[in-house]
């Protein structure tokens, strides 16, 4: 069966063809994303909507972290990246990679976290035995920031852990099996770290504690200068896709559609999807995110990481690591 998407996605492809001028003629790009990751742009994503607007073949590969995506991107096999985590840009940008940040593409501070094996019985109010423990951490990644924050908040010295880089889906078989005593992670990982464990934050008492979680649009600094109507015309996809998402009136049309692109079962998607906020344009270009409240955010991140020697230096400020053209360009379409 062959499936469209509704007018309200479909609705601006003759203007965005013209916007975007000549960007049939730029090559074929290939954008990375996450599996176990459900986020309304993978429906325009199964609809063929980015082709049709933007008037390429987008190419799309997987990716568990996102180091491996700044890797990528690095070596030119990836031109964009969809939900990259702030700290992997962070420590891609400190070390010198060009990379810019395009847009705020969700904010999910349940579905990142680290998980305490069960029968260590272990929580918040007893954080402090986890002192010479082994944890499972995807080093470089939001999770392994919320890890560091948290071990902070509980004062417990890092030099006391054991701490191996895993990828969440392997830190929860590690957790799984009691190779390891705490795993962080995210996404599908997290769920299974769940079944064998407790996490020691809620999304809402780490916020509290400042420990924000969300993800961007990336892209190497260099294709943006030189496709910055592509770049446009695939922002206001993803823009109108989470529109779609957000007015709840497209949601089992649309769930269905994520979930098989997502690799999940539809419960295990919409569960996660129940985690996530999808920012708005006007939402994402304001004070609070790319207006200068990430930029700030990412200074913070950074300091923390030199702190823990997990990078060499900081920039002095992460300003030039923003670029809000073309989802400012992608507003007016």
């Amino acid at each position: 069966m062959t499936m469209k998407a509704p007018k309200t996605l479909m609705g601006a492809a003759a203007g965005l063809a013209l916007l975007i001028g000549g960007a049939a003629q730029a090559q074929d790009i290939t954008v990375g994303y996450f599996l176990e990751w459900p986020m309304p742009f993978q429906y325009a994503k199964a609809m063929g909507t980015y082709d049709e607007e933007m008037g390429v073949t987008v190419n799309w590969v997987s990716f568990d972290t996102g180091t491996a995506m700044s890797a990528a991107m690095a070596s030119g096999d990836v031109q964009m990246s969809v939900s990259q985590g702030v700290p992997p840009f962070v420590v891609a940008t400190s070390a010198g990679q060009d990379l810019q940040i395009l847009d705020v593409a969700v904010s999910y501070s349940d579905n990142d976290n680290c998980v305490v094996r069960a029968d260590l019985e272990i929580d918040k109010t007893s954080a402090g035995e986890l002192a010479g423990k082994k944890v499972a951490v995807p080093l470089g990644t939001a999770a392994h920031f919320g890890f560091l924050e948290q071990m902070n908040h509980f004062g417990v010295d890092l030099g006391s852990l054991e701490v191996v880089d895993m990828a969440p889906s392997e830190g929860a078989a590690a957790l799984s099996q009691g190779a390891v005593d705490m795993a962080c992670g995210y996404a599908g990982g997290l769920i299974r770290m769940k079944e064998h464990g407790n996490v020691l934050l809620t999304g809402a008492e780490k916020e509290e504690l400042g420990i924000l979680v969300f993800d961007v649009t990336t892209a190497p600094a260099s294709f943006v200068a030189e496709n910055s109507d592509l770049a446009a015309a695939f922002l206001k996809v993803t823009a109108d896709a989470n529109a779609m998402w957000n007015s709840g009136e497209h949601t089992d049309e649309m769930l269905e559609v994520i979930a098989k692109d997502a690799g999940m079962d539809k419960e295990t998607a919409a569960a996660s999807l129940a985690t996530f906020v999808f920012p708005s344009i006007e939402e994402q270009l304001s004070d609070k995110w790319l207006g200068g409240g990430s930029q700030d955010f990412m200074k913070g991140v950074a300091d923390v990481f030199v702190q823990a020697g997990s990078i060499d230096a900081a920039l002095d400020s992460y300003e030039n690591q923003v670029n809000t053209g073309p989802l400012s360009a992608a507003a007016d379409m």
